[in-house]
């Protein structure tokens, strides 16, 4: 049962007003509103929990993640069906979602438990080194304090409220306090009461995690300048996120802000690859574009494709594909605004060539598909700007020497793929270096959509994918972003933290 209320330390609490939620079916429920008070009670709460909590042992922390799995299964069927009411999202996939959020909550328990992320170092003291002695030295990392991390609109459960970065936070020893989004607070609050349940059973402190629903401006800011948060995890828009990065840089105290914020996810097409099954990889291509209506930051934006004959059937073959996509419902009516706006600038851009066009109007989203040039796409940087949703273009190219140039100039992604067959490995080694350059993950004859929760995953890539190249917000490395290295010179066994005893 949703209170529509806020969780800080334990307790269900009013705000200061209410905002109605917006379903895409179903009636609107009311939820209390965020404020830079409670944001800074919840602050406080973490902070006095961050002792206690940061000494818990692994084993401890593992078997708490571990209930929260338990418990968000077993509000299965409540979320699955206030997730659909306010996104829109298929049944099959809230239920697919929150198995992964519940598969991450087991892999970083399964990390820690390990040990490994610790990064244990020891130098042993060398008393008679000439000239001078060295002393003891052990080195670990530790928990860094209050994490803030704040909920994204694409993904109700794995990238809020119990999402990676909660989930990583905690399995750090960092109590986290959430910023709930607001499209969709009631599957954030049936979260909520999974983690608090959690709580309890296993006798973590109470401000060990807080839930504070969406609100203005100012809630998100008054978490990101709140002195006792010593860092943020973010998945959101390039615009919010540079402004939280920068409020995180400007702090008295700076903070390191790792926010994941957009990407085009080019797809590179090599001649030998075009020829061999261009058909193939283009209705491949439709498909991953309007997964979800394209609302993933996976989603692949861009495939650049040679001129000529065979590149002209992969045009077609992606156009019936996409045309046989009906509308699909987008997770809010901003975001469905927003990419109709992105559809109208890439298709006022010079040199831009509708291949196919359709109609999506309120929350709808439809598939949209375009041509250019090489020469135009370089002459235009807005052309390498995300559009949110099924909209492709192809950028049409004469050669390795442009898809090159394609590479150089691109911006940091998450993703970048290219499509090869044996003939196409020469050419494909002169773009790799680039590719790798430009992003997290470089996938070969696949699609970027879904991101797989292993150990090797990488979820982040340099700017604007990112805010930290060297981070990721997808697999267990996620958690070096919550941690800090320490090292301990000549400390007695007994001061020093029981996992580097």
């Amino acid at each position: 049962m949703l209170t529509g209320k806020h969780l800080i330390a334990g307790n269900w609490v009013d705000g200061p007003a209410t905002f109605q939620s917006s379903p895409s079916s179903g009636e609107p429920k009311t939820f209390a509103v965020g404020s830079p008070d409670l944001v800074a009670r919840a602050c406080e709460a973490a902070e006095d929990a961050f002792p206690a909590y940061s000494a818990t042992t692994r084993e401890a922390r593992a078997v708490f993640l571990e209930t929260i799995a338990e418990e968000l299964d077993a509000r299965g069927d409540e979320i699955t069906e206030v997730g659909c009411a306010e996104t829109g999202l298929p049944e099959a996939r809230l239920i697919g979602e929150r198995g992964r959020t519940a598969g991450q909550l087991r892999l970083f328990a399964d990390h820690i438990r390990k040990g490994a992320y610790l990064d244990r170092r020891h130098d042993a003291a060398l008393p008679d080194r000439q000239p001078l002695p060295r002393p003891d030295l052990k080195m670990i990392q530790v928990p860094t304090g209050p994490v803030g991390v704040f909920g994204a609109s694409n993904f109700p459960l794995a990238f809020s409220t119990v999402g990676g970065d909660t989930a990583s936070a905690l399995a750090a020893g960092c109590p986290v306090v959430v910023k709930g989004h607001s499209a969709h607070p009631g599957t954030g609050e049936l979260a909520a009461q999974a983690v608090a349940a959690a709580v309890e059973a296993c006798g973590m402190p109470a401000g060990t995690f807080s839930l504070i629903q969406g609100g203005n401006r100012a809630v998100g800011e008054a978490l990101v300048t709140h002195p006792l948060i010593r860092a943020i995890g973010f998945t959101g828009s390039l615009a919010g996120g540079r402004a939280l990065f920068d409020l995180c840089a400007s702090r008295p105290d700076p903070i390191p802000f790792f926010g994941e914020l957009g990407s085009v996810n080019p797809m590179f097409i090599m001649p030998a690859a075009l020829a061999a099954r261009g058909a193939a990889i283009a209705q491949g291509w439709a498909g991953s574009l309007t997964m979800g209506a394209g609302q993933f930051c996976t989603n692949p934006g861009i495939a650049v494709v040679p001129k000529g004959t065979e590149g002209d059937a992969f045009a077609e073959a992606a156009k019936v594909a996409l045309g046989g996509i009906g509308a699909q419902t987008m997770l809010t009516d901003g975001i469905a605004k927003a990419y109709r706006e992105g559809r109208d600038r890439v298709a006022g851009s010079a040199g831009v060539r509708e291949v196919l066009t359709s109609v999506c109007d309120l929350r709808n989203a439809t598939p949209y598909l375009y041509e250019v040039s090489a020469e135009d796409w370089l002459a235009n940087e807005e052309l390498g700007e995300e559009v949110f949703g099924p909209l492709g273009v192809m950028v049409r190219t004469t050669g390795l020497e442009q898809m090159v140039a394609i590479a150089r100039t691109m911006q940091g992604q998450l993703t970048a793929t290219v499509h090869v067959d044996d003939d196409d490995h020469a050419d494909a080694s002169v773009l790799m270096p680039l590719l790798v350059r430009k992003a997290g993950r470089v996938l070969a004859n696949g699609y970027p959509t879904g991101v797989e929760v292993a150990d090797s995953m990488v979820h982040g890539g340099p700017y604007p994918a990112s805010t930290n190249f060297g981070a990721t917000s997808v697999g267990t490395l996620a958690i070096r972003r919550w941690l800090r290295p320490v090292c301990f010179q000549n400390m007695p066994d007994a001061l020093l933290p029981e996992d580097l005893r």
